[in-house]
């Protein structure tokens, strides 16, 4: 059990991954549908690319979203509308009628009994007119000339014309032409009392049940129409997908995805995406392993690196379930964008493409969206650098919407085999935009929300303890506070730094590397100096040397201390492990050679161990850069007559030595970029030093 135990914590940091692995394909494999996937890619337009294809099964030819939308267009423009008949109403007008009517004419003494009863018949059967089919309020524009279905009591009493209703505000009118008709202008003015007096609307539009009965036929719309009966050929190789053999294709296309699948087969489906996820997630570590060993070794930066995927596989799984038209408004972008801020660009495109290939089995038109996405990924890579300066960002951003407006446009083309102005510069029936303007805006937004990744990579570096160059940038102020107590407690340390920095930075900047990091490691990698300031000649402002009154090997303890003791205040003050592993390497394990030839002189069977560096040897470019312009300048303070030629030898026998010691092994650098440096560093000492190459006279 103890063994067992031992070996769990051994290789506690291998579980750690494959536990991570694991979790991580179950997670993204949860979030793929599923349904059965289409085993053919096919284009409208285009010719059939495989053997010719006989339906599987029965299934139905599942009509387009144009057809339903124009069959839900003729049914709304042909709904009926529904209006309430109240006869209630009709009883109070009616009862008003017999008390008003009775009232105004009965104070007229001109009219006789005769003339009062057959005035009081006209009178009641034009009200009777009124309410045959009812007095309406507001008036309708839309419905002129439309027949609509009067209900009473909920029961349907009847279909009439609209234009029937009596009219509030034409009341008036109606009751001049009773007036002229019959020949009572006389009683004109006491007509136009009684009914202004006693006329109340009693039909109104029943608009919930007008919208219910309209989404009861909505639904009654079938969204397919005839059937495809097995064994029936769909297809065959080499005829042009188009037409009705189109509408074949997708409709068994949609077939296969959204089956309800029995047990046995979602189980094989499920399987089958846990291979494939596990493989290209497997794939992904092993290229860290091979390629980037100091990040595999970091189980932080692993799970950052497998948290980023998974976060936007989340996130477009979300999109597509809303709504698949909006697939491209996610961000992929910023992906590489983060990788590359914190890794490096090669690493952060491949886990584009490897996510990007995992998001083919999620969204629609798979071999589309791989394609515009992996061309905006590699574009990325190539447009973004400095991420530090704002403009850059803003720049690049631009340059990959560019991308993907320009790769969607040569596909609609080859889709759609021309383009006609006229509708993509025009608005559809609903008022929409054109389909290619609705993506081309999608893409504007997904550009805008590429910019996120500032205040993104801020959140990045506080969780996770990671560095970016917009970091850096900070780091590198020498009015921060710690560069400020080294130039205030170690001067000619903070000179030599500033030295260093510049000529690490300029070496940098030839052969590719990070000049910001290599340029902040510079300003901090003697900080452990600031302990024991004056005992580094560079801060010695006067004759007296305190390694006079120390043996050698205290002496070489003290100059070989600054290294953890810079790394001890470089913790302390909370720099980042990018920045403290300069610190580390700036030596490698290179002897302190002066006090090693002194302890000779007294034993000369010291041991060079106590004189050595502990290491680690630099083990990227960035660190051996330093190591290299670290040792050239400060041996550079001894020269005391330098020319042109001493400078070159000088600088070709500590770097060969370097190189002799094997202080590169470790380091991803290669002789020719070795050289390179070489040639940087004697270029800077020769304008350091205002030296030009002396002729023969």
């Amino acid at each position: 059990m103890k063994q067992l135990i031992t070996k769990l914590y051994k290789n506690q940091s291998f579980l750690y991954k494959l536990l991570l692995h694991i979790l991580t394909t179950v997670l993204v494999v949860y979030l793929f549908p599923k349904g059965g996937k289409f085993q053919y890619e096919f284009q409208k337009g285009k010719p059939w690319q495989y053997e010719t294809l006989i339906a599987p099964f029965d299934f139905p030819i599942i009509k387009s979203p144009e057809e339903i939308e124009a069959e839900k267009s003729q049914l709304t423009t042909d709904a009926k509308t529904y209006y309430e008949y109240d006869s209630e109403v009709v009883e109070k007008v009616q009862n008003d009628f017999e008390a008003q009517f009775n009232q105004l004419f009965s104070l007229d003494s001109l009219i006789d009994s005769s003339s009062f009863n057959d005035l009081k018949r006209k009178t009641r059967q034009l009200l009777d007119n009124f309410y045959r089919n009812g007095v309406i309020e507001t008036v309708d524009e839309s419905q002129h000339d439309k027949l609509v279905v009067l209900m009473e009591d909920n029961v349907e009493k009847g279909i009439v014309s609209y234009d029937s209703f009596i009219k509030l505000n034409n009341l008036q009118e109606y009751i001049k032409k009773f007036v002229d008709k019959t020949g009572l202008q006389s009683y004109e003015t006491l007509l136009y009392n009684l009914f202004f007096e006693i006329i109340e609307p009693n039909v109104k539009l029943d608009q919930e049940y007008t919208n219910s009965v309209l989404a009861a036929e909505l639904d009654k719309i079938a969204p397919t129409r005839g059937n495809v009966q097995k064994g029936i050929r769909i297809i065959a190789k080499g005829e042009v997908v188009e037409g009705q053999k189109l509408e074949q294709l997708s409709s068994l296309k949609k077939e296969y995805e959204s089956q309800v699948w029995n047990e046995s087969n979602y189980n094989w489906i499920v399987f089958g995406y846990i291979i494939l996820v596990a493989l290209a997630l497997m794939m992904l570590l092993l290229f860290i392993r091979k390629y980037r060993p100091e990040i595999y070794e970091n189980n932080n930066k692993v799970t950052f690196i497998f948290m980023n995927i998974v976060f936007m596989i989340i996130l477009t799984t979300l999109i597509v379930k809303y709504n698949t038209k909006y697939v491209y408004v996610v961000p992929l972008c910023i992906l590489p964008l983060i990788l590359k801020a914190f890794f490096d660009a090669r690493l952060g495109l491949f886990a584009h493409v490897l996510t990007v290939l995992l998001l083919g089995f999620i969204v629609p038109n798979s071999s589309e969206y791989i394609f515009l996405q992996i061309i905006a990924g590699i574009v990325t890579i190539l447009t973004v650098s400095e991420l530090y300066k704002r403009a850059n960002l803003f720049i690049s951003v631009g340059q990959i919407t560019l991308i993907y407006i320009v790769a969607y446009f040569a596909f609609y083309i080859t889709h759609e085999g021309g383009i006609k102005f006229s509708e993509v510069f025009s608005m559809n029936e609903s008022g929409d935009l054109h389909v290619i303007w609705m993506y081309f805006l999608q893409f504007m937004l997904c550009g805008l929300a590429t910019l996120f990744v500032q205040p993104l990579i801020y959140i990045y570096e506080k969780i996770f303890g990671l560095v970016s160059d917009v970091s850096l940038l900070e780091l590198s102020d020498t009015n921060s506070k710690l560069l400020k107590r080294l130039a205030n407690e170690a001067p000619g340390t903070f000179h030599h730094s500033l030295q260093v920095a510049n000529l690490a930075e300029a070496a940098a900047s030839e052969i590719g590397a990070n000049t910001m990091l290599v340029r902040v490691g510079a300003l901090y990698h003697d900080i452990g100096k600031m302990n024991n300031p004056t005992f580094f000649i560079e801060n010695q402002a006067t004759s007296v040397n305190p390694h006079d009154e120390l043996a050698p090997d205290e002496s070489a303890k003290t100059i070989i201390d600054h290294v953890l003791d810079g790394i001890e205040i470089a913790k302390s003050n909370k720099l980042p492990d990018r920045v403290i592993d300069f610190i580390r390497t700036h030596h490698g394990t290179s002897t302190v050679y002066y006090f090693y030839q002194k302890a000779k002189e007294i034993d000369e069977d010291v041991p060079i161990e106590k004189f050595q560096y502990p290491g680690p040897i630099p083990f990227s470019k960035e660190t051996a850069i330093l190591m290299m312009a670290d040792s050239v300048e400060a041996a550079s303070k001894s020269i005391k007559e330098p020319t042109s030629q001493i400078i070159d030898d000088f600088v070709e026998r500590i770097i060969n030595k370097q190189m002799d010691e094997q202080q590169f092994m470790n380091a991803d650098i290669t002789l020719k970029e070795i050289v390179i440096i070489k040639k940087v560093l004697k270029k800077k000492l020769n304008n350091i030093y205002h030296l030009r190459i002396e002729y023969p006279e």
